[in-house]
């Protein structure tokens, strides 16, 4: 078990990117949450099996179809099994 910390950029709000992200976390079986930032990126916090978050990033560097990823920028840490599910975070 791992965690990833991820931060989105570019075109990523108003495109579905946290609803898409929150779809595809839960079917991976991560736990974590997902959320806008101020300043226009996306806050992604997930906790699972290393291949998932792996597959979680391969997504993330794509976005769903409306989005337009620029930059990530990601670390992986140490697990803390603080999250239930995977939700939206404000």
């Amino acid at each position: 078990m791992k965690r990833i910390i991820i931060h989105v950029y570019g075109l990523v709000q108003g495109v579905f990117f946290r609803y898409t992200t929150r779809k595809i976390a839960r079917k991976l079986g991560l736990t974590g949450y997902v959320k806008n930032l101020y300043d226009g990126s996306v806050y992604i916090e997930a906790e699972g099996l290393e291949n998932k978050l792996i597959e979680l990033l391969k997504f993330v560097k794509k976005g769903p179809d409306s989005a337009k990823v620029e930059t990530i920028e990601y670390e992986y840490k140490e697990v803390q099994h603080k999250f239930k599910g995977f939700e939206y975070s404000f």
